[in-house]
């Protein structure tokens, strides 16, 4: 792609097949998948399994007891390394939300639980890899076959944490030239991430001893009043200049006003923007010790996904990325975002990541969820781009 006209002829294709795009959206949007809900996960892998053998692709389920299928696609190629496309077909929706949140088109919004966060991403991989099949197509290429080797991994879990997908996403990411994400894009003009937060969730438990709190108060250890001390330490590990918050987001304890608390809890959560930071938190986490020595303290979780910090890999595959929205008519921006996504477990490993590719839209995860259909187009040309270059 290196004239106006070859770019625009790239824009206008895609702006050709605008609707199909849609309607690929839809029809998975419109297939309820909650990350807790195995059947319903287990189904919407299965017709996106179906799109992409149409398209010739080499399907692999990977299994998993507690969890949906996770789904990887294998496109054949050259001897090249393989360009990784990641994402996941998992939702935070309970079922039923599509009652109260129908899939529908409102003036240039496509609505719908799960339409920006991340299904459009999904259309977009099937509508990119079609339409290179469809450029770069001679009579002796296998079906299936592009320019390049691509895999595509989608996973069921990535809104719970990735723990049953996470090695399958490493293990790929390893035999990859790079990692193209497509979780939605940032804001309202579609910037790309290429940094983001790491994120650790701890559970911290206090132990004290129960009594009458009228008749025997002063026998009593009171678990809530050690936990509350416990949180005003915890919560003074936030770093804003480091780019590291510490937020106490869940409390729990005791069980009736007359009686002083034996057990008490807390959810903390905590989000780091450098890897050397991983290390020194999870020190200070443990090392946490009572107040009252009558007291026990207990701490469980870690850090759970490194941080995707913006290394010389990211920032190469950004200015390819750039170069080519600029040929397709418009700046593409960049930013660094707190949310953790499965680019941080590649990003981690070295290999060249690259998020934010999906959706331009707003209200992730919200009732208001949405994408901007206008900007389908350009995002599908955007990641075809980047697969041939890379």
């Amino acid at each position: 792609m290196n004239s106006n006209s070859e770019a625009q002829r790239r824009i206008a294709y895609f702006s050709e097949r605008r609707d199909a795009i849609v309607a690929t959206i839809r029809d998975l949007v419109e297939i309820e998948s909650p990350s807790d809900n195995k059947a319903a996960v287990d189904r919407v892998a299965e017709v996106v399994a179906e799109k992409f053998s149409r398209l010739g692709g080499e399907i692999r389920f990977h299994r998993a007891k507690n969890f949906g299928a996770h789904l990887q696609v294998n496109f054949g190629g050259s001897s090249a390394k393989p360009v990784l496309l990641l994402g996941h077909y998992d939702t935070v929706y309970p079922m039923g939300t599509l009652a109260t949140m129908p899939c529908g088109i409102a003036g240039n919004k496509l609505t719908g639980p799960g339409v920006l966060d991340m299904k459009s991403g999904i259309a977009l991989m099937l509508h990119a890899i079609a339409a290179l099949q469809d450029w770069h197509g001679r009579a002796e290429t296998q079906p299936g076959e592009l320019l390049r080797p691509v895999n595509v991994l989608l996973v069921s879990d990535e809104e719970i944490g990735s723990s049953s997908s996470r090695t399958i996403t490493e293990a790929l990411a390893k035999r990859a030239a790079a990692v193209l994400v497509l979780e939605p894009s940032f804001g309202r003009q579609g910037a790309v991430k290429t940094a983001r937060k790491g994120v650790g969730d701890y559970r911290v438990r206090v132990s004290g001893k129960a009594s009458h709190a009228g008749l025997d108060f002063q026998k009593g250890v009171n678990a809530i009043l050690e936990l509350a001390r416990q949180i005003e330490k915890i919560s003074a590990f936030t770093d804003l200049k480091k780019g590291l918050t510490v937020n106490v987001g869940i409390v729990a304890g005791g069980s009736r006003t007359n009686v002083v608390p034996a057990e008490a809890s807390a959810e903390v959560d905590i989000r780091i923007a450098r890897l050397k930071d991983a290390a020194g938190i999870d020190k200070r986490m443990r090392s946490l010790r009572p107040f009252n020595r009558k007291c026990k303290i207990d701490i469980t979780g870690g850090i759970n996904r490194p941080p995707m910090e913006r290394t010389a890999g990211v920032a190469a595959l950004y200015a390819q990325a750039k170069s080519i929205a600029r040929e397709l008519g418009w700046k593409l921006g960049e930013a660094a975002v707190g949310g953790g996504s499965d680019g941080n477990f590649t990003a981690g490993l070295g290999v060249p990541t690259l998020d934010g590719l999906g959706g331009v839209g707003d209200g992730a995860h919200a009732p208001h969820e949405h994408i901007l259909i206008s900007e389908l187009p350009r995002r599908a040309a955007l990641l075809a781009g980047l697969i041939e270059r890379i």
